[in-house]
């Protein structure tokens, strides 16, 4: 049994060095949450800033990401241990934000197709990927 332990053993020591990270030198737990609001402002300004449907994608992508950090963050329980019931363990994390996670990550990738399809179909029909030329020739032909 000690030789899984330690073959396991530097995962844990980058995991604890990933902790120590995630907390920050300067303000305890809140780098984290700076990284998501820097994710989710960027992911934001890529939607909103760009015409180019591709990158409106991968805004939506950065916004989703962020969410997903989010909720990893907040399901952290310093010093909790996976649910698994065994003697001595008195604080477990809870495991339905990680399943969410999985969840809401299989239908990012479901949506992301699903978008990009949706691009495919619109370059066919309008020979552009671009939101202000569509427009354009949507009132042209409306003409």
């Amino acid at each position: 049994m000690q030789g899984i332990v330690d073959v396991f053993k530097p995962l844990y020591d980058q995991w604890l060095s990933f902790e120590a990270f995630m907390v920050g030198p300067a303000s305890p737990g809140l780098l984290g949450y700076w990284i998501v609001i820097a994710l989710m402002m960027t992911g934001f300004y890529i939607v909103i800033a760009h015409d180019n449907l591709v990158k409106k994608i991968v805004g939506l992508n950065v916004f989703q990401v962020s969410v997903f950090l989010f909720y990893i963050l907040m399901a952290k329980v310093t010093g909790g241990t996976a649910p698994i019931l065994a003697e001595g363990i008195k604080l477990y994390s809870n495991p339905l934000p990680h399943v969410l996670i999985l969840t809401a990550i299989v239908v990012g990738v479901a949506t992301t197709a699903l978008g990009l399809a949706l691009v495919v179909r619109i370059r066919n029909a309008y020979d552009t990927i671009e939101d202000d030329e569509i427009l354009a020739v949507e009132e042209e032909e409306d003409r």
